[in-house]
């Protein structure tokens, strides 16, 4: 397994960066599609573009469990893993616009990567260090499928606080 560890987060970084991007348009192309909206991007929040590195994570953590069931900590990794990726999006992003103010398009746009590379790079020591026991795998798995719920939930009930504004339309949520 460990030998196998470095080319899976290979993959890992690569599908998720994929259909990261493919659901940034997804709502779009779907036009508009309610069933779409959970999934995909449907503003420019900041909020909708954590969701496009949520859902493709825990995509390929289902599949990589698949393989690594053996690794007991296995939803404790991915749970970690997740969490500073999806905390790495609006601190790089508010971070960056409060130093320098509006951030240009393609800094934007790097934050998602380079957020998704960050997750892979962690989990990747922290499955050699192989001591993460900060929870159980029910527990991790449950949070995960917290975190997903909440961003199902928030996609069609939106908070107005400043995670959720969409700084193109100075809307929230879903617009209609």
């Amino acid at each position: 397994m460990k030998r196998s560890i470095g080319v899976w987060q290979f993959l890992g970084f690569a599908a998720v960066s994929l259909v990261g991007t493919l659901l940034h348009y997804l709502y779009d192309w779907t036009n508009q599609s309610v069933i779409a909206a959970p999934f995909s991007g449907v503003n420019e929040s900041t909020w909708e573009h954590m969701k496009l590195l949520f859902w493709p994570l825990l995509l390929f953590a289902i599949a990589e469990w698949f393989f690594f069931r053996e690794y007991k900590n296995f939803w404790c990794v991915k749970l970690a893993g997740t969490v500073f990726g999806l905390l790495a999006i609006p601190v790089l992003f508010y971070t960056y616009n409060g130093a320098f103010g509006k951030s240009p398009d393609w800094l934007n746009i790097s934050i998602f990567f380079i957020a998704a590379a960050m997750v892979f790079l962690l989990e990747t020591r922290l499955y050699k260090k192989e001591r993460l026991t900060f929870c159980s795998k029910w527990a991790a798995f449950a949070l995960l499928c917290l975190i997903a719920l909440l961003f199902v939930v928030f996609t069609f009930y939106t908070p107005e606080i400043p995670v959720f504004l969409d700084p193109v339309t100075n809307k929230y949520g879903i617009s209609k």
